[in-house]
């Protein structure tokens, strides 16, 4: 090993960022739904590797960090152009008006992105040491650089580092524990361990902490999942999966067949004796028109639901302005009862730039550049977010689509809401890896609360998940039809470090307090 290490080590030019492009491509491997987690172990190593020689050899701090830069550049790429080509799925929907922007989605993104790895090794290559330490700057560049990700710009935390560690059920427990920030502290840590058999220094100490860390991890899983008792209350619950082609969901000659579908499926018997359901649930804009132009849609609505049921839905939501182009449009969930009236609407508050909306629009729209979700128009953020009541006492906190990938944004639902209820619609995608990635995503917010998800999407995955990941029941993709749950409405009290988005904070500390500590003693050394 130490030798593939010192070649390595001794790579530069096109050959180091070669190599580097390659194992950040291996490393998407270890998202879903490939769950190919050993890549990592692979992958870090030789990141550390080619981050011991890159050593710049100019004056002053940027120079001494560029060639780490580019080496984390080029790892971020491949892992970012490997684990996220399906998002060009989207522009090919309307091909006719996006195929052109296909190449800045598949490379320009990963290339936006993997400006952030690459700040992570520069960040990394200025605490750089020999032996474990260099391995504890990785771990605390990545930790940091991967929240400053899930925040700027308003922020894409998907991909991040630390779901590679939680491929199953048990390994998921963690993120209950430390979050979603904390794992990617740790992750990078013990995948990067087996750098030090390149070197053998610490390699002990190394191999010990990454032995304790994971079973630290698998031990605690285990525990979170055997203390969960008895399911006390349910609610009852039909899920309605369309499978509605994207070319299709907004095409004015198919609204009523959509519709129609929606109802008929709404309407089938309750499934191998399942009780009546309480909720029937529809898809993010399920509802292929605005209310406002259909306004006997509602009656419709009405008739379908008996005396208790009510019907949660995405819709697209107007609010006239003074003229026209005035008029506001939001992304919403929208509670109906049996007497076809509007109970309650809460709208999507964190919108997806150039899908919803286009910041810089005069600017952009000139160059061709508009949202891609054709509806009605650009969408309006909505101002908070509040639980809808699905019956005396229960109450369910709704998340749009991507909104559920936040851990910020979901942090304190458990206090708001008796289950989390995400409605998306993922047939932008195609079959790809896409959907699987933003379902164990929407789980794992489910698992860092403590409380239980309903996931609603228009072609999958569907499904109802506890409060300690396990899914209840799900449907695959391009599956039509309905599910019938009872939503067991349970809590995972086992013990959390602090909340999920504020607990990275610690961890920093103490990496950094370590980082700080082998600074302290390599000067002591040298004196």
């Amino acid at each position: 090993m130490e030798s593939v290490a010192g070649r390595l080590i001794l790579l530069s030019g096109w050959r180091r960022y070669f190599v580097a492009l390659l194992a950040g491509g291996l490393a998407a491997f270890a998202q879903p739904p490939f769950d190919f987690f050993a890549a990592c172990f692979v992958s870090f190593p030789i990141l550390v590797w080619l981050l011991d020689g890159a050593v710049g050899d100019g004056r002053g701090l940027l120079a001494r960090l560029l060639p780490a830069f580019k080496t984390g550049w080029w790892f971020g790429f491949g892992y970012f152009l490997f684990g996220l080509w399906w998002i060009g799925n989207a522009l090919l929907v309307e091909a006719e008006n996006f195929a052109w922007l296909l190449p800045f989605a598949v490379v320009g993104l990963p290339a936006a992105l993997a400006v952030f790895y690459g700040l992570a090794a520069a960040l990394a290559r200025s605490f750089w040491s020999d032996g474990i330490f260099r391995l504890v700057a990785l771990a605390f560049a990545f930790g940091v650089i991967e929240w400053i990700r899930s925040v700027v710009l308003t922020g894409f935390p998907w991909h991040a580092i630390g779901y590679a560690a939680m491929p199953t059920l048990l390994t998921m427990q963690s993120a209950k524990l430390v979050g979603l920030a904390g794992m990617n502290f740790l992750s990078v840590l013990v995948f990067s361990m087996p750098a030090l058999l390149g070197t053998r220094r610490h390699l002990f100490a190394g191999m010990s902490i990454a032995i304790g860390i994971v079973a630290i991890h698998l031990v605690y899983g285990y525990i979170s999942l055997s203390s969960s008792g008895d399911v006390e209350k349910t609610i009852a619950v039909r899920m309605v999966q369309p499978s509605i082609m994207q070319t299709e969901k907004w095409d004015a000659e198919e609204q009523a067949r959509i519709f129609d579908l929606l109802l008929s499926l709404s309407r089938q018997p309750a499934i191998d004796g399942a009780p009546k359901p309480s909720v029937i649930i529809w898809p993010e804009t399920a509802v292929p028109f605005l209310f406002t132009d259909r306004p006997e849609a509602l009656s419709e609505l009405g008739d379908l639901l008996d005396e208790g049921q009510i019907l949660i839905t995405g819709a697209v939501r107007s609010e006239p302005g003074e003229t026209l182009a005035a008029t506001r449009y939001y992304n919403s969930v929208v509670a109906i009862g049996p007497d076809g009236s509007i109970l309650d609407a809460v709208d999507k508050v964190h919108l997806v730039p150039f899908g919803e909306y286009v910041p810089l629009a005069n600017l952009l729209n000139k160059l061709g550049i508009e949202e891609l979700v054709q509806s009605a128009g650009p969408f309006t953020a909505g101002g908070s977010r509040h639980a809808i009541s699905l019956n005396s006492d229960v109450d369910a906190l709704p998340f749009v689509c991507y909104e559920i990938i936040f851990p910020w944004l979901v942090d304190g639902a458990a206090e708001k809401a008796d289950v989390l209820l995400n409605v998306t619609n993922d047939a932008w995608f195609g079959v790809s890896p896409g959907p699987y990635q933003h379902f164990r995503q929407a789980r794992l917010r489910a698992i860092e609360n403590g409380v239980p998800l309903v996931r609603s999407a228009n072609s999958g995955i569907s499904a109802v998940v506890d409060s300690t990941g396990r899914i209840v029941d799900a449907f695959d993709l391009n599956v039509v039809g309905v599910m019938d749950v009872a939503v067991p409405l349970d809590r995972n009290n086992q013990f959390k470090f602090l909340k999920p988005g504020t607990n990275w904070l610690f961890i920093a500390f103490g990496f950094g307090f370590l980082l700080l500590m082998s600074s302290i003693v390599r000067r002591l050394r040298a004196n």
